[in-house]
């Protein structure tokens, strides 16, 4: 290993802030060596919790994830949180629209809290394309507990199942359909629900949805998702969550179900890692302006698709 990413490492584990915040922008960034940096921190990570939470815009889940974090820091364990926030991309800059949380930012003294915001940068799912990798370099540098926050809830979030061990799905009242719009994702990859802002009219009646879509379904693990309501501008049902979440780890380790979900996500994050490699490949085999001299031809039917996909296939096994 490179003696200077050996030193890095030994920075980054020692508690080094400012050594960790470059190793996650080198990875964010793909910048020069940071594949071989996570090559060497992967053999340090696998012993943080991730736990993601996911939600629509306006459920509250920035409040939720700042209580969650004082709440698990002020715990007997004093437990070190690590903070991945997925925003919208800005269309302009290409940055996250809502910066460093500002709202997080009664955290930033706190050096057992390490707060990075990640825009999507146009990725579908709501996690950006290195969340996973940045999550790694998080996991390698001891942090007890890694919380990830999504910009969205619906089919395409379930992304987030292929890097968190425990998924919360937070929900408010007052949003009618959109339960049903949204049933079939969050059916799929809810752990436990939460009713935030749970004083508001209409609570039950998403308690109500939820168990009726429960009564539907059943989940191949046999965990039946419990429903914690919470207030969380008022810091209520924080403990309720929390003891959610301690719960459902206990019974995938009493069912040695740990295991096998790990394997399944890995399965998952194997075949996108492969797919984002091996398009990396084929752009660089096309070369500059060599795509949209395909797509030309493509478009002036003068080629078919489908034998030039094979054809640039078939230079990625010769190459």
């Amino acid at each position: 290993m490179n003696s200077d990413i050996q030193t890095w490492i030994e920075q980054l584990r020692s508690g080094n802030v400012r050594a960790l915040a470059r190793a996650i922008s080198t990875v964010e960034n793909r910048a020069p060596g940071w594949a071989e940096l996570l090559k060497a921190l992967f053999p340090h990570s696998g012993k943080a919790r991730v736990l993601g939470l996911t939600g629509p815009p306006g459920a509250g889940k920035s409040t939720l994830v700042d209580h969650l974090a004082r709440f698990y820091r002020n715990s007997k364990e004093n437990y070190t949180v690590g903070i991945v926030a997925v925003d919208p991309t800005s269309p302009y800059t290409g940055g996250a629209i809502l910066g460093d949380r500002i709202r997080m930012q009664d955290h930033f003294s706190d050096p057992g809290i390490y707060i990075r915001s990640m825009a999507t940068r146009g990725s579908l799912g709501g996690l950006a394309r290195t969340t996973a990798d940045v999550t790694t370099v998080l996991d390698a540098s001891g942090r007890d507990l890694i919380m990830i926050e999504t910009v969205g809830v619906g089919q395409d979030e379930v992304d987030i199942v292929r890097l968190a061990d425990v998924t919360v799905v937070i929900l408010v009242p007052g949003m009618g359909d959109d339960v049903q719009t949204i049933k079939a994702g969050i059916m799929e990859i809810a752990d436990i629900f939460v009713i935030n802002k749970s004083d508001r009219d209409g609570a039950e009646n998403v308690e109500r949805e939820i168990r009726t879509l429960q009564s539907l379904a059943m989940r191949g693990d046999g965990w039946t998702p419990p429903i914690i309501k919470t207030v969380a501008s008022q810091g209520l049902g924080i403990d309720e969550l929390a003891a959610a979440v301690s719960a459902y780890e206990s019974y995938l380790r009493e069912k040695n179900l740990a295991l096998n979900k790990s394997v399944e996500n890995w399965q998952e994050r194997l075949v996108e890692m492969l797919r984002d490699t091996l398009l990396e490949k084929a752009r660089e085999k096309i070369g500059k302006g060599g795509l949209s001299r395909y797509a030309a031809e493509v478009a002036e039917h003068k080629r078919d698709p489908y034998t030039l996909v094979e054809e640039i296939a078939a230079g990625l096994e010769k190459s």
